[in-house]
């Protein structure tokens, strides 16, 4: 049986997971860092740089079968380095697709309860950012919280705004301004990190979330950079994914800046952050409306009397063009693989029974 691992976020449903790998001798840990295939894995009283097993390895065929930071993995702790045989079941995981051209889904963060989405209140707030990250994390399985930091460099009329904004588009979202400067913010932050409970903050370089979790973790020691000047755009000061464990129980996992957020399979994610758009769509003459050229459109006809921002209601054409094109390519690449899968064991067949004929 694991050691005390409930820091961690163990619960029930992760140890019935873990009960055959531990009956067969393996050893449950978590993985708290990543960078580059490369892994830490946090057991009851240590930290191990780990590796996957060569079976591992060879079977995945996928980018989101190797571990994450977050994933509850069984290992063979007597090795140096120790190696990693299995992930368990996720219960979420906060994903994006792979930068460049291949369809490939690019796993951020695993078994997150909450996922602060932090936009930096020093430059302008980027209101198409917000929904784009609100997608993503609807998708995920986990509660997305709106964060705006830097507040001490914005002033009360900018701060207000931001506010406003943001909740037009996230009406159901809990929203904290923050800064890590005066301490606003950093109250309620605490309150939601408590014991067991595992968090994920992410936004574009510079937003400040290395700051902000230095704030709230004195120990984090987290590498920071200044804004650019001329164009308050952030340098890339974390260059992994990492768990950092705060003073009152809970984690909070870092990421890089991210400024592509490509969307993956998305559509539970696009109903839930555009609420009143399918409610609208319900109204449309035909079932299968795309909102462009159809008559009677119910959506079209509320932005036309305004009641649905056009902003709004771009963002989501945009948001959903993507995701279906994701989806069409996902399809396709699906196909492929399997063919190739299908070609490579035909070839092993036949080599076998050739080899079997010759004795």
């Amino acid at each position: 049986m694991p050691g005390d691992l409930t820091y961690l976020g163990l619960n029930a449903i992760v140890l019935a997971d873990a009960r055959p790998h531990l009956e067969a001798g393996l050893t449950l840990g978590r993985v708290v860092r990543e960078h580059r295939e490369t892994y830490t894995v946090r057991q009851a009283d240590r930290e191990a740089e780990a590796q996957v097993t060569g079976r591992l390895r060879f079977t995945a065929q996928r980018r989101e079968d190797f571990p994450a930071v977050g994933d509850w993995v069984m290992i063979s702790a007597e090795t140096d380095p120790v190696v990693i045989h299995a992930v368990l079941p996720r219960r979420t995981l906060l994903a994006r697709k792979a930068a460049g051209e291949r369809a490939e889904k690019q796993p951020i963060a695993a078994n997150i309860d909450l996922v602060f989405i932090m936009q930096g209140l020093d430059r302008a707030f980027n209101l198409r950012r917000l929904e784009r990250s609100m997608v993503l994390v609807r998708e995920s399985g986990a509660t997305p919280v709106v964060l705006l930091g830097k507040c001490d460099l914005a002033d009360g009329e900018l701060i207000r705004r931001a506010a406003e904004a943001a909740s037009a588009v996230a009406a159901d979202v809990e929203l904290i301004t923050s800064s890590a400067v005066t301490g606003e913010g950093l109250d309620r932050l605490r309150v939601r990190l408590v014991t067991g409970v595992t968090a994920c903050i992410i936004g574009p370089s510079g937003a400040g979330k290395s700051t902000l979790i230095n704030a709230l973790a004195s120990d984090a020691n987290l590498p920071t950079n200044e804004v650019r000047e001329s164009d308050a755009r952030g340098r890339h000061t974390t260059s992994l994914r990492q768990m950092v464990f705060l003073p009152g129980g809970g984690t909070l996992i870092d990421t890089p800046g991210m400024r592509e957020l490509g969307l993956w399979a998305s559509a539970t994610g696009l109903e839930l952050t555009f609420p009143e758009i399918g409610e609208l769509a319900d109204e449309c003459r035909f079932r299968d409306c795309s909102h462009i050229h159809e008559p009677e459109c119910a959506v079209r006809l509320a932005v036309e009397d305004g009641r649905l921002p056009p902003g709004r209601f771009e963002s989501y054409c945009k948001l959903r063009d993507e995701a279906r094109l994701m989806e069409r390519r996902t399809t396709i690449a699906g196909r492929r693989e399997r063919k190739r899968t299908e070609k490579n064991l035909s070839k092993e067949i036949r080599r076998v029974l050739k080899r079997k004929g010759k004795k």
